[in-house]
């Protein structure tokens, strides 16, 4: 890529990421539909066989007579192979992560992965009671029939309805593409996407800016998690070995950017060995990434960042060579015990800094920043060994039946995949410490 491509693309990145921009756009939207005396319209997107919508229809009355907004239900199918990738490994995570979500909600968790048959019983259920005007009302009990074992759930729609489920879903994928989504388990509201119940309070809190909460003083629906470092940092023996967290990380992962500092929180407070696990991006792995997909995660990490109070968007995308480069630097970075300062250097660097990594000038800054010299980045340069580790990491990730990052292990403990679930990863650490 030009360095003037570059300089053009961050500079136009840093004005549509900017909190401030979205706060424009919120507000030109809501004077758009206020000055045609619309009602305020949020889309919820379904798919019946995936357990994070599970969880979404589960809120869907409770979010309707909480709030003064048009909730509008749509069917779709699951996503592309370019946009789900490892499909595999997907399912399973899913299932688990949605069912620990569940747990620390209160809601009705996902058991098991149901069969063909059950998931087109349940479309077909679904899809009477979406024609009938009753999705909000009937979609949580026809969900919990699915997700329960419970055989060929049913409509609660009265009388022969003939609906299409094939039908309701074609119409409603081609809607969510067309506003710009790839996935189910989202709401879209006034020209934004908010992902499962993860990313609900972003929804919440924007209806009650705009007045729109029929009882202000109640508390959102799905509360904002993260990481609360609780209690006296740990003090630990000499003696006694330490507990390791494991990073999976990629320098083309902006949300590997904003985990990093509270990684680095989590594993000082609690006396734990941080383990960087470097492993190449996906796209350098040779999975595509649809467009929806990746101008949802710039949307989306603009609005994490902002909540952690970390800057983002003055990007230089490292994708290829300058991740290679910043790789091979991390590498020996680590031998010397700077690992981790080379990472969050590098990672601030592409992320938020407007420093090309590709080039010698934007590597020399990015190791100086972590008190690494030209001499030592040209050394790191001339040696490919980071190669090895990098597939070996990726060994492990998959062996702990993930394959995306940042993903986490604390010990030899199951794995959680996201930023968003650092919460998790800190009661593994308090699990240890009882």
């Amino acid at each position: 890529m030009s360095a003037l491509k570059n300089t053009v693309i961050k500079h136009v990145a840093r004005v549509l990421t900017h909190p401030g921009m979205r706060q424009l756009q919120r507000a030109r939207a809501s004077l758009v539909r206020r000055m045609k005396g619309a009602s305020a319209q949020v889309h919820y997107f379904h798919q019946t066989a995936d357990p994070y919508s599970h969880l979404c229809v589960q809120l869907l009355e409770r979010l309707g007579h909480r709030y003064d907004v048009d909730l509008l239900p749509h069917l779709v199918s699951p996503a592309e192979d370019s946009a789900a990738p490892d499909r595999e490994r997907l399912g399973h995570w899913s299932l688990r992560d949605a069912s620990l979500l569940a747990s620390a909600n209160g809601l009705e968790a996902p058991t098991s992965q149901p069969d063909v048959a059950a998931v087109a019983a349940a479309e077909t259920a679904l899809a009477a009671s979406l024609q009938a005007g009753r999705f909000v009302v009937d979609a949580a009990a026809i969900s919990q029939a699915l997700w329960s074992g419970q055989a060929h759930p049913k409509s609660q729609v009265q009388g022969n309805v003939q609906a299409d489920a094939q039908a309701a879903k074609a119409t409603g994928t081609a809607l969510c593409k067309r506003l710009g989504h790839y996935l189910g388990a989202t709401f879209f509201y006034g020209g934004e996407w908010y992902w499962g119940i993860d990313r609900l309070h972003y929804l919440e809190q924007r209806l009650r800016d705009e007045g729109l909460c029929r009882e202000p003083a109640s508390p959102l629906l799905v509360p904002v998690r993260d990481i609360a470092l609780n209690g006296a940092p740990a003090v630990h023996a000499v003696s006694k070995p330490k507990a390791q967290l494991h990073y999976f990380c990629s320098f083309r992962s902006p949300y590997t950017y904003i985990s990093l500092p509270r990684v680095r929180q989590l594993a000082e407070h609690y006396g734990v060995q941080l383990q960087i696990r470097f492993v190449l991006p996906m796209v350098m792995r040779g999975l595509a990434v649809p467009r929806e997909k990746s101008t949802y995660i710039v949307a989306d990490v603009a609005r994490e960042a902002q909540r952690v109070g970390m800057r983002y968007g003055f990007l230089v995308d490292p994708v290829g060579k300058p991740v290679e480069r910043g790789y091979a630097v991390l590498h020996q970075a680590m031998k010397v015990g700077s690992g981790l300062q080379l990472a969050q250097s590098f990672l601030q660097g592409v992320w938020a800094d407007g420093i090309d990594a590709g080039t010698d000038s934007g590597l020399y800054a990015i190791a100086a920043r972590a008190g690494l010299d030209k001499v030592f980045v040209d050394k790191a340069l001339s040696d490919d060994s980071w190669r090895a580790v990098a597939a070996s990491n990726r060994l492990e990730l998959l062996d702990m039946d993930l394959w995306g990052v940042p993903s986490f292990r604390v010990n030899d403990r199951p794995g959680y995949w996201g930023q968003d679930r650092l919460w998790m990863v800190e009661q593994d650490l308090i699990d240890l410490k009882a």
